[in-house]
């Protein structure tokens, strides 16, 4: 079982070779077409080329790019040779872009060369593994004079690798998710995913190979891997791939002129394009639209409306995580509820749980709030957290996944969205663990202690918000405050930084010494917003990811 065979490899020995896979929208609208076959070509000679340089079975490949031809060459081509196949977020700062290929164990790194040169060239003596470097260059140039050789160089002069025999549980693709303590956590999945990637795109988004495929999520969330890639192409689909940033009359444009039938996309996004107006909607709604569907939190009633006023189709809200690694429960058409997380798919087993330690006891009773699990049968559960088998082992009790979800369950047997049962910060679709930022934001050394916390927020959910004490020597003030801001970009990138920092004299802590991060959160959500001058904004392109 190998998932480049499955969504290339059979369709073009299967006589589909020929058929569209990708449709690749460059910044200026230049387009890009490449078929099942030349996929499968390209890829295979990425393979060939990775295993002449030493890449082979089992090693890791990070790979950070934007959504782009390139992005799927070297995933497909990391399965064909049984690499692991690790894709990084390209808002990260060059600190959690080093602490992922530190934990990863990478070996080798796929990159554009502009975020190479920006992000990483710095940290290169300081990634002992990292053995090889293909760069891609801005609208196929080719890259000379750098610490890295041409990715398209490289394939044009190696011959086609054949697919290796990958087992079911052979590692297939790495992901990382903040945790609210510790570094973030590597998600490791096998090929066997692929069962459940491509049975459930047919389930909820009824999946035919006539359909044009379009996943707006970021290449460093693991929808990307698993619904922009493996299910539309193990599907027989086109999929198309929009290189830009977000921008509503553009994207309204693709969905009309690209005539994409099945889009699945952020409930921020959704939000943003609602902001837009309903003018420039009925512009755009004559649109070959079957199904529109939200994935990363809960999407609100109105949204799910708006969608089928200004699109012609409701949205339909999907639940899932990184560790379940294809989606788990969902709004299907003809069995929506909006404002719900939907019902289990067929060959899910979900159930609202207590638990006790090592013990779990079912929740019957309607609309009682308890813990999510899932019955860890699934083929796209994830295998391990690399290097931390005591946290993965305790997420399982009894055969079932305990997911940190809080939810509540209606007569109607449909689940709803609660809230986390730990501290992680929520904003837009990507998850943030506070510890990671605490950790940036301590390398300054007016830092004495910081504690973390999400504070609500409209369009985003949540933002990061940060509460400092600080060293001797330092003076709280607007220029601090600046200063501290600006670093927490540059070192953890606009996605982790927080978007306010405010000072306190002392940390409010438990009796045991850890930070009361409950007591700042409500501290942050009191807090008055009269001089914003101290809050940064964030783009809402950069959160169609995680």
């Amino acid at each position: 079982m190998n998932i480049a065979h499955a969504a290339l490899d059979r369709h073009v020995a299967e006589g589909r070779g020929d058929r569209p896979a990708l449709l690749s929208l460059g910044r200026r609208y230049e387009k890009r077409h490449l078929s099942y076959a030349q996929l499968a070509d390209l890829s295979a000679r990425l393979a060939a080329a990775l295993a002449a340089r030493g890449i082979g079975a089992g090693d890791t490949v990070a790979v950070l790019t934007g959504r782009s031809v390139e992005l799927y060459v070297a995933a497909f081509g990391c399965w064909k040779i049984g690499a692991v196949f690790c894709p990084l977020f390209s808002a990260f700062g060059p600190g959690p872009l080093k602490s992922r290929l530190e934990l990863s164990g990478a070996k080798a790194l796929i990159a554009t060369e502009d975020l190479y040169r920006r992000k990483v060239a710095g940290l290169r003596a300081s990634l002992p593994d990292l053995s090889l470097v293909l760069l891609v260059g801005e609208d196929g140039r080719t890259v000379t004079g750098a610490d890295g050789e041409d990715f398209n160089t490289a394939i044009a002069a190696a011959t086609p690798a054949a697919t290796a025999a990958t087992a079911p549980e052979t590692p297939a693709f790495l992901h990382f998710t903040s945790g609210t303590t510790g570094t973030p956590k590597g998600v490791l999945h096998s090929h066997s995913a692929v069962i459940a990637e491509t049975l459930t795109a047919r389930q909820v988004f009824g999946l035919v190979p006539d359909d044009v495929y379009w996943c707006t999520a970021d290449p460093g969330w693991i929808t990307n891997t698993a619904y922009a890639q493996i299910a539309p192409l193990a599907n027989g689909c086109m999929v198309v791939v929009d290189e830009a940033d977000f921008d509503p009359r553009r994207w309204y444009g693709i969905l009309k002129d690209e005539k994409v039938t099945v889009w699945y996309t952020t409930p921020t996004n959704i939000r943003m394009m609602m902001r837009y107006g309903a003018a420039l909607a009925r512009s755009y709604k004559e649109n070959s639209l079957r199904v529109a569907a939200s994935v990363g939190e809960p999407l609100n009633p109105e949204a799910v409306a708006w969608g089928e006023k200004a699109l012609g189709v409701p949205f339909l809200d999907t639940w899932w995580q990184t560790e379940t690694g294809a989606i788990a429960i969902a709004n299907c058409p003809g069995r929506a509820k909006a404002g719900s997380m939907g019902m289990p798919l067929p060959g899910v087993q979900a159930a609202v749980i207590d638990r006790d330690l090592s013990r779990i006891t079912s929740v019957e009773r309607v609309d009682e709030v308890g813990e999510l699990a899932l019955r860890a049968d699934l083929p796209s559960m994830f295998t391990a957290y690399m290097g931390e088998g005591a946290h993965y082992d305790s997420s399982f009790v009894d055969g079932w996944y305990l997911t940190g979800d809080l939810v509540r369950r209606d007569a109607d047997g449909c689940f709803w969205f609660v809230g986390r049962a730990d501290d992680m910060i929520k904003s837009a679709s990507h998850t943030i663990g506070p510890f990671e930022v605490e950790c940036g934001l301590m390398d300054h050394p007016a830092v004495a202690e910081i504690g973390v916390v999400g504070k609500p927020d409209l369009l985003l959910r949540e933002v990061p918000v940060a509460f400092i004490s600080l060293n001797p020597g330092f003076e709280a003030g607007e220029a601090l405050r600046i200063e501290l801001l600006t670093f927490a970009r540059q070192c953890l990138g606009a996605t982790l930084a927080p978007r306010e920092i405010h000072f306190v004299e002392t940390m409010p802590k438990t009796s045991t010494g850890k930070i009361l991060r409950r007591a700042l959160k409500a501290k942050a959500v009191a807090e008055p917003e009269e001089d914003e001058s101290h809050i940064i904004p964030v783009s809402p392109g950069r959160f169609d990811d995680e």
